[in-house]
């Protein structure tokens, strides 16, 4: 069995363990990478953000052909199988793939493509390479295995009409109904995608509304229009069983429901990737959902071995994920880059689109904070009816005091771009954060971006109103 010594080794290739990779290779590391999957990219690039992305931007295409008037010189309404739309996403995963493998290459960092597993803290051993077993050592380790789908032991995801949020990835038709058990973020995007698709989408949410870490009015937008879409929405429900046969799948709720469909999709929580690893040779446990504890610069419990990304919890983000790879290999290199990771804005990728940054109206409420909001409506700028994308809303939360900018949410189209514009505003000190930013700013003419200065012009409306 070879030996190879290395200053840092990084398990996974996702977005923490790219941007861990990355960050200690500039910094003069020689850097080992080991992957289980036949490519780079972890599950972000080939079971998760990436794809699902891909597929909602080829049915939000769809849609609009659809639906859009001017289009009918061109050809009647079609409709395209779920298959066909997935060979866009596969372009595009493939197209990551070989961007990210050159990443690596210029770097000269080393892949080995196996399962790695803890011989101590300082040895790793990766199973099943081309070469065989291979030994790497190295003071430094960060551990960026992700998360996959939790799947419960009482349904059977092996019978064909029983998917999780991984292996949809390989459905081969377009089911007429389909039971999506789960409305967290994976859960609610795949029921836009498939309610794009013209399938009738049952959604099982077992909370009181949906995405309820959300601005009350924004998810009760998406609510509006996921059901303005056909998706028909269940709240409060439990699953008690789910039947599989050659005809469909029937899901039995708790409350007495029940539910058929030619298909089951389970969106309901993920599990850390950590079963593998032989954690209990460096002295290390998950917890029981797989995922490992780190203190606030993301160094585990055993001495020299970091962990970032899916695999220590929150926020479970690819964007976070990357920063957190970053930060852990700044600070095991003593580096001055490190930052910890706690701002972070949320983007849903649902049809409509999601973005957040900032507090609720709720959290603000429950805090006692003096606030107001100013909104803007996607229906009422010119870029947005130049679109044909009259759908969404800006809503800036300000100190009614201050001014200060305490929360920026945002649903519709680039909904996730637009709210770096607040973000990059929220982050400012002084008087540079607050409301009046946007009033004495000029924005180019027709754009999205200008809802701010509507939105900070009437959210000033309504304190000077008082």
């Amino acid at each position: 069995m070879a030996v190879y010594d290395y200053d840092v080794i990084v398990i996974g290739s996702g977005p923490a363990g790219e941007g861990a990779a990355m960050n200690a290779s500039k910094k003069g590391r020689r850097v080992a990478v080991i992957e289980e999957q036949e490519a780079v990219g972890g599950n972000c690039t080939h079971k998760g953000t990436i794809p699902s992305k891909a597929l909602r931007h080829s049915v939000k295409q769809i849609i609009e052909f659809n639906t859009n008037p001017m289009f009918r010189d061109i050809g009647e309404p079609r409709w395209f199988s779920f298959p066909k739309v997935l060979k866009r996403a596969e372009k595009v995963m493939s197209s990551q793939v070989v961007l990210r493998t050159n990443f690596y290459a210029r770097n000269r960092i080393d892949v080995f493509f196996g399962t790695a597993e803890f011989e101590d803290k300082e040895t790793v051993i990766v199973r099943g390479t081309a070469s065989g077993d291979e030994t790497l050592r190295a003071k430094n380790i960060i551990i960026a295995t992700g998360s996959r789908p939790y799947t419960p032991d009482d349904i059977d995801f092996s019978h064909p009409r029983i998917y999780n949020s991984d292996t949809i990835l390989k459905l081969s038709h377009t089911p007429r109904t389909l039971i999506i058990y789960g409305a967290g973020v994976i859960g609610s995007e795949y029921a836009s995608i498939f309610s794009g698709l013209g399938v009738k989408v049952d959604l099982i949410n077992n909370q009181e509304r949906l995405l309820s870490f959300l601005d009350a009015e924004i998810s009760d937008a998406l609510s509006y229009h996921l059901r303005n879409n056909a998706v028909k929405i269940r709240h409060n429900e439990i699953y008690d069983n789910v039947v599989a046969d050659e005809r469909g799948v029937i899901l039995t709720l708790k409350s007495g429901k029940k539910i058929r469909a030619d298909a089951f999709l389970w969106c309901n929580g993920r599990t850390g990737n950590t079963d593998m690893l032989k954690l209990e040779n460096i002295g290390l446990d998950a917890n029981s959902r797989g995922q490992l504890v780190v203190d606030d610069h993301y160094r585990t419990q055993c001495d020299g071995i970091y962990a970032a990304g899916d695999v220590v919890g929150w926020p479970s983000l690819a964007s976070a994920a990357l920063d957190q790879g970053r930060a852990a290999a700044a600070d095991m290199l003593d580096a001055e880059d490190f930052r910890y990771i706690n701002e972070v804005p949320t983007g849903i990728y649902t049809i409509p689109e999601i973005s957040s940054v900032g507090k609720t109206e709720e959290e603000l409420t429950k805090e006692c904070v003096p606030y107001e909001a100013g909104q803007a409506f996607f229906k009422d700028t010119a870029r947005a009816q130049i679109y044909g994308q009259p759908v969404g809303m800006l809503k800036i939360l300000f100190h009614r005091e201050t001014l200060e900018i305490l929360g920026i949410h945002c649903f519709g189209e680039h909904a996730a771009e637009i709210v770096h514009i607040g973000q990059a505003i929220m982050a400012q000190e002084g008087e540079s954060n607050t409301i009046k930013y946007f009033i004495n700013t000029t924005f180019n003419y027709p754009t999205m971006a200008e809802a701010y200065r509507v939105a900070a012009i009437a959210g000033l409306n309504r304190i000077a109103n008082l």
